[in-house]
């Protein structure tokens, strides 16, 4: 079970800036909730012009900019060989496509390079090397190139420009280049810092129509959109101007390979931000997971619509592979988990495996953290060497546990929420060793898994013409989550299966009000509740109109029993795993934690034979202050010991085994442990 954290926004701050500030109060209570309290804070995160109609900063305002596009400029007009040197993922992909679009309708001499996934990421001394044997006489970076300090110096030394655009931490020294454009640097005074490599460029193309933002934004917002939707910086600000132009250009896009790519991907319009981030950016970034990123670039800069098409079918095959394959990946740890559960009863989970996809692990390790609730490390071994990928929960920095194991490594990088990483093969327990000490050393109470919702939203509430209102808050994304809210003590009415069985739909009231709720990637077959169950739920609400009847539905995002206490829950659950990692507890909490014979009775009337049910709906059953989940997990170890229940650990349900043979309690080593403190 995750945890819950719930706003409760002031109702005197909510009603006033409704007012003020001309929105519904559904809307203002959700900015509320977020710490946008004021007026002027409202303007901030709308990004409010000044009058002059302009949203987006002077590019000038950029250090160095003014020197990278009189240079550009300079070299278009002599005739420079230039080459865009671009990252692999969907933001260098798209940053690439813009700026060597917009240099070769000036006239250009100018070609484009990206590596591939196996030549690593940003500049490569190879690809410089043989660059400057083509004739390259100008490299300018996209997306890439801040941390290059060595490479620079190659580049000087082989006699040719660099350039560099990008939106990365730039480290303690800059790269020699003759211009570095990022928002970044320490010396920059721009107001807006949180671009992605895409916007940059955009910027960049700005500049060279003399600081005149129409024709970028006519032209490539589209693809600047995608991109800051897909590289996950902060939906505040200038990129939601960014993203909003993009949003609306891309739904009247002249550029054949967006055409096509909208067409292959089903995409229904309007087009969202949170829509473009399932539908367009996954299949951008699977060239460069699975094939070469070269071909989504070719896909935007196709200019014959059948062309345009081939491409995008590849990009579609190519998500489609990276979708088997993390779901095999996916598989192959299920069953490793279930082999040996103790693998995520530990406070940092660690797993590895032979030849998994590099492309697609750090994917895996996210949908870990989500499931599990804990910092995950991937690894993929691949003979000699491993490479890994991790994600974390908030309070657990990803990045400072890899530098506690440093030594162990051969490359790392990250920040707190995600890193990567090397190292070799024989190093690989002593790294898994490392990250538990550490975290054992630093985090007595782990870190949890955390969702938090803008506020408890009543049936009254959920009416068509408030829940439109949300719009005026789009476009949603990092920074600006759409709006989630708790329902609590709603009623499951029934079970409907969508999609062959795919999804479901639930049927449910909440107060004297229907709705259906939606969750998506959730079999009915395996859905862990029953009709007339109470349950609390996170959700998305939205409209949907069929056969011209407009309706709230609500899109689930979490869900549990109702009346389960939170605090208690989570308290005991940590005790239970400091129990399972054999540290000491103290004596009083041990003797809370031993169940007695009668409360394993308890317990275990609560399993129907053959039956699976989730851990969580068995002990919302029981009176937990009583028997706490910690008590309830250690009556589950031993009936398990003992033969009578099969518990699936990945799953988190319970099975009562079919002609159970009786045994003793005593039988149970965790038992008879446990008799000593038990009353």
């Amino acid at each position: 079970m995750r945890k819950w954290t719930i706003g409760s926004p002031d109702a005197n701050k909510t009603s006033a800036l409704a007012s003020a500030g001309g929105i519904s109060q559904l809307c203002a209570s959700v900015l509320v909730s977020r710490g946008i309290d004021t007026l002027e804070k409202a303007k901030d995160f709308f990004n409010q012009d000044d009058g002059s109609g302009a949203q987006l900063s002077d590019p000038f305002l950029i250090k160095d900019m003014a020197e990278a596009a009189e240079l550009l400029s300079e070299a278009v007009d002599s005739g420079t060989s230039i080459c865009i040197y671009g990252d692999y993922d969907c933001d260098g992909i798209t940053a690439t496509a813009i700026l060597y679009s917009y240099l070769d309708c000036l006239g250009a001499n100018v070609s484009y390079h990206i590596n591939m996934r196996s030549e690593g990421y940003g500049l490569c001394e190879s690809c410089i090397r043989k660059l400057a044997d083509d004739g390259v006489q100008m490299i300018v970076t996209v997306d890439n190139g801040i941390g290059a300090v060595n490479e620079a110096q190659l580049i000087k030394e082989l006699g040719m420009t660099l350039i560099i655009t990008d939106h990365h931490q730039p480290g303690e020294v800059l790269p020699e280049a003759a211009a570095v454009v990022d928002p970044h640097r320490q010396d920059c005074t721009s107001p807006f810092k949180d671009l992605c490599g895409c916007g940059v460029a955009l910027k960049l193309i700005a500049a060279m129509d003399g600081g005149d933002y129409s024709m970028a934004l006519e032209q490539f917002s589209d693809l600047a959109a995608i991109a800051t939707i897909a590289d996950v910086v902060p939906l505040t600000g200038e990129n939601r101007t960014i993203v909003s132009y993009g949003l609306h250009y891309i739904e009247n896009t002249e550029n054949p390979g967006m055409q096509a790519l909208i067409d292959i991907a089903k995409v229904k319009f309007p087009l969202s931000a949170v829509s473009a981030a399932f539908t367009l950016s996954p299949r951008i970034n699977a060239s460069g997971r699975f094939g070469s990123a070269t071909d989504a670039l070719k896909l935007f800069l196709a200019e014959d619509p059948d062309e345009a098409r081939t491409y995008a079918e590849l990009l579609d095959e190519l998500n489609s592979q990276r979708k088997k394959t993390e779901a095999e990946i996916m598989q192959e740890i299920e069953e490793r988990i279930k082999s040996d559960p103790a693998i995520v009863h530990r406070r940092v989970t660690v797993i590895y495996g032979k030849g998994w996809h590099h492309g697609v692990i750090g994917i895996v390790a996210a949908r870990l953290v989500e499931r599990f609730g804990k910092p995950v490390f991937i690894l993929s071994d691949d003979d000699e060497a491993a490479r890994g990928s991790a994600r974390s929960v908030e309070g657990f920095s990803i990045f400072d546990a890899l530098v506690h194991c440093r030594e162990l490594l051969v490359k790392y990088g990250g920040h707190a929420g995600a890193g990567g990483f090397s190292l070799l093969e024989e190093n690989i327990h002593a790294f898994d060793d490392a990250l538990q000490e550490y975290a054992a050393k630093y985090f007595d109470h782990a870190p949890v898994y955390t969702v938090r919702a803008d506020k408890l939203i009543s049936p009254q509430e959920l009416t068509v013409e408030n829940v439109q209102t949300l719009s005026a808050l789009e476009p949603f994304g990092e920074a600006n989550a759409q709006p989630l809210f708790l329902a609590s003590g709603v009623r499951l009415l029934e079970i409907i299966s969508l999609s062959q069985g795919l999804h479901t739909k639930l049927k449910l009231t909440y107060g004297n009000s229907g709705f259906y709720g939606l969750m998506f990637n959730q079999r009915p077959d395996t859905f862990p509740y029953r009709p007339g169950d109470m349950l609390d739920m996170l959700v998305h609400a939205q409209t949907d109109t069929y056969q011209g009847r407009t309706s709230v539905s609500l899109r689930i995002v979490d869900i549990r029993p109702s009346g389960i206490s939170q605090s208690k829950y989570l308290s005991a659950k940590e005790a239970y795993e400091k129990f399972k990692l054999g540290e000491e507890l103290p004596l009083n909490l041990m003797q809370r934690m031993a169940p007695s014979r009668n409360e394993l009775i308890s317990v275990y009337k609560l399993l129907a034979p053959g039956v699976k049910a989730k851990a969580d709906i068995i002990f919302s059953k029981l009176d937990s202050s009583i028997i706490p989940y910690c008590k309830f997990r250690l009556a589950l170890d031993i009936f398990e010991e003992l033969g009578f229940i099969e518990y699936d650990v990945f799953n988190d349900s319970v099975r009562l085994l079919p002609d159970i043979k009786n045994s003793p309690l005593e039988n149970s080593e965790i038992f008879r442990s446990l008799m000593k403190y038990s009353s």
